[in-house]
């Protein structure tokens, strides 16, 4: 889930926010964004076009010693912009295939791997976006969030928690329901 993501962003970052608080809403924007920007490609072609699962460790070390060297709102909202990209695109391959009904194991492409220019097989730990188990990650991975951050983050940590379960519940209908939107395969 997209929620799973973003609440892994935030806990990596979670104890650097906790001994920096004045850096703590820079940190939380740039996870936030990091966790959700690689789902940006669900128009073109998913988990490949904005996915770096290899590609994008070395931007994330390059900005997280940037941060470590030149302390800033903006290089700790990059670092944490890019290293949670970086965990979205890696994290994917522990999870099932990007297709709509992926409990149905119909391929073994789970994140594409630029460096090698090859797809990474699906793990399936988390078997597929919105499987009980990534409900129960997601819950587990936003209270190291909610035990560092307050105000608007926390807010919108207990609301993406609230979408989580509410997807988590309803995930395999919605493939029955929108089955005749095949626009979105």
């Amino acid at each position: 889930m997209a929620t799973t993501h973003v609440f892994a962003g935030l806990a990596l970052v979670a104890p650097v926010a906790y001994l920096a608080p004045e850096l703590s809403g820079p940190l939380a924007v740039g996870a936030i964004a990091g966790g959700i920007a690689p789902d940006l490609d669900l128009p073109f072609s998913h988990r490949r076009t904005f996915h770096f699962p290899v590609a994008g460790v070395a931007p994330a070390l390059g900005a997280v010693a940037l941060a470590a060297l030149s302390p800033s709102a903006v290089t700790a909202s990059l670092a944490a912009f890019v290293a949670a990209a970086w965990l979205h695109a890696a994290s994917d391959a522990l999870g099932g295939g990007p297709e709509m009904d992926p409990w149905q194991n119909r391929t073994e492409r789970a994140v594409y791997d630029h460096v090698r220019g090859r797809w990474i097989r699906p793990r399936r730990w988390i078997r597929y976006d919105g499987a009980p188990e990534d409900a129960v990650l997601a819950t587990t991975l936003a209270v190291p969030a909610l035990l560092v951050f307050d105000g608007w983050v926390s807010a919108a940590i207990l609301g993406g928690l609230a979408v989580s379960l509410v997807y988590a519940l309803l995930r395999r209908r919605l493939i029955h329901w929108t089955a005749e939107w095949e626009w979105l395969e």
